[in-house]
């Protein structure tokens, strides 16, 4: 995001792009699930399910459960470490990738949205009634 984006823009940004998430016809996922899903496509690998836990501060089987919807949608697999058996490995997908590649265009277009709208339109569009 640009660095002239004020916080209540990044609200605005960050509301158009689940809303058009769940509107969508697509997968539909929770904040944890698209935390686990950003850090295996964001962040540099290999990814375990351990190595997740420790840096989403998440026990192990709520990064298992995330995994497990990841995987019924395929935006990421899992594959048995050949150097240590006991640890699992997390990998990316090509749909994966697709969805990535719709967020960020998601995402662009509704920066583009909100950028332009001046901040007392953001406050009466409801962006700012939270923290009044």
């Amino acid at each position: 995001m640009a660095s002239q984006t004020n916080p209540d823009q990044m609200v605005g940004v960050l509301r158009d792009t689940i809303v058009t998430l769940v509107r969508r016809d697509g997968p539909d996922l929770s904040a944890r699930q698209l935390a686990v899903f950003l850090s295996v496509y964001l962040s540099p690998g290999p990814h375990t399910v351990r190595g997740l836990a420790t840096a989403l501060n998440v026990s192990k089987p709520a990064i298992t459960r995330a995994l497990d919807r990841l995987g019924e949608l395929d935006l990421a697999k899992r594959k048995l470490d050949m150097m240590d058996r006991r640890s699992v490995l997390v990998q990316r997908t090509l749909p994966g990738a697709a969805f990535l590649g719709e967020l960020r265009r998601i995402m662009a277009e509704a920066e583009g949205a909100v950028a332009g709208m001046p901040l007392p339109e953001a406050a009466n569009s409801g962006l700012l009634e939270a923290a009044q």
